[in-house]
């Protein structure tokens, strides 16, 4: 019997939950956990009201507690835990596994909470402990960082015999009518989008101010021209490790001008600081008051309405001719909140997780390790995503095309 437990209860977690649920030839067991217990017996009772009936078994831990942890596990006894809590705790959940002996799965690599800093090196350093255990650990199984990974294994399987330049773009082209909200943990949103730009170019990463580097991208499936702006993202480590052919990797992402003016207005004040202030004679962290009164992304998939469009833009080499390569999915906002309640960026990060949790089951991805999506055969995974709710689109656009031109 395939058994997990998946940690978080926000908006990924409800959609992984849904995803579980609604596959329960693979997932015949699910225990559901999170610091406040009462979420998840909410989001199981809307389980319920769509029409899966049987029982999912919820449960209260602190992340943040090794010696927590491995006792829920130690009594629910999964064969993988599917992370979708925050990535602060990555490495606690880590050693919790590796203490009891169960597979990992994760959606973003680990940060630490007092340094804005983004980088896999302390998840790969458990590759030796993950190897001698016999156990499996999967990094960053979401749209992207995940999705992003299969996109580029797949294409440079089947499209390229050498991979030049990788481009990640993502657009929200959603609206939520707030004047300023975030779609996934304020926090870690904004400790992202503030953080310096880097690009990999040449074999040298260089860096950039924050959101210095603006593009115009032209969107498929109606959603149009949008403000790209250059970023720092954390699948670009991976890639480039495990593609050393790409000469240039960057990643860009939408916003809206509004948001840019709230976030810029909310910086100059220090309101997105990370270290600790004095406030009426104890210390307190901006970012997390300001967290606490922004909207909670949960909340968000009843207003938002509208597209995301997420994918990979690549240039390079087949049988000795040039070749421009794009493979993209839009998902519709309003489609994901019918089937699970959240909106589409929950839906993009979870529906990853839990194919990539399957394919860890089925035996269909295997291995002793720590390892990133790109490094496994992107061809089963591809194969299933669609209809699990994520069709993905390829096109081969004309050298010198307005569009093609965007990424010289």
């Amino acid at each position: 019997m395939n058994r997990v437990l998946i940690i978080g209860a926000g908006g990924v977690g409800r959609v992984a939950a849904f995803k579980c649920a609604q596959h329960r030839d693979v997932f015949q067991q699910i225990t559901f956990a999170s610091r406040t217990k009462s979420k998840c017996d909410a989001i199981v009772q809307d389980i319920h009201a769509h029409g899966w009936q049987e029982e999912i078994r919820t449960e209260t831990v602190d992340a943040d507690n090794v010696s927590e942890l491995v006792a829920l596990i130690n009594d629910v006894k999964p064969n993988l835990v599917i992370h979708v809590a925050l990535p602060y705790q990555d490495l606690t959940i880590m050693d919790a596994c590796l203490e009891t002996g169960v597979h990992y799965l994760d959606t973003a690599n680990y940060e630490h909470p007092d340094t804005a800093k983004f980088c896999y090196a302390p998840q790969w350093a458990y590759q030796e402990r993950f190897e001698k255990a016999g156990l499996l650990a999967l990094l960053g199984s979401g749209f992207d960082p995940g999705m992003t990974n299969v996109y580029t294994a797949y294409a440079r399987k089947h499209h390229f015999d050498r991979m030049e330049t990788v481009d990640i773009i993502d657009c929200n082209a959603g609206d939520h009518g707030y004047p300023f909200a975030t779609n996934f943990n304020p926090e870690i949103n904004i400790r992202e989008v503030s953080a310096k730009g880097r690009f990999f170019e040449n074999g040298t990463w260089h860096e950039t101010e924050p959101l210095a580097v603006k593009k115009i991208f032209d969107f498929p499936d109606g959603i149009g021209p949008k403000d790209i702006y250059l970023l720092y993202h954390e699948e670009m480590e991976s890639l480039t490790k495990h593609f050393p052919e790409i000469r240039r990797m960057r990643f860009w992402m939408t916003f809206g001008q509004s948001y840019l003016t709230h976030l810029k207005v909310l910086e100059n004040v220090g309101m997105t600081r990370i270290d600790p202030v004095m406030f009426e004679g104890r210390e307190i962290i901006p970012l997390r008051f300001l967290k606490a009164l922004l909207p909670d992304p949960a909340s968000l998939g009843a207003r938002t309405k509208g597209k995301t469009c997420i994918g990979c833009w690549i240039t390079g080499e087949q049988r000795g001719q040039s070749k421009n390569y794009y493979i993209y999915n839009v998902c519709v906002h309003e489609e994901c909140f019918t089937e699970t309640g959240a909106q589409a960026i929950s839906y993009t990060t979870a529906v990853p997780a839990v194919l990539g949790a399957k394919m860890i089951l089925t035996g269909q991805w295997n291995g002793c390790g720590v390892f990133n999506m790109e490094q496994f055969d992107p061809d089963p995974f591809m194969n299933e995503i669609g209809s699990w709710g994520l069709p993905w689109i390829e096109i081969l656009p004309e050298k010198g095309s307005p569009t093609s031109e965007v990424f010289t």
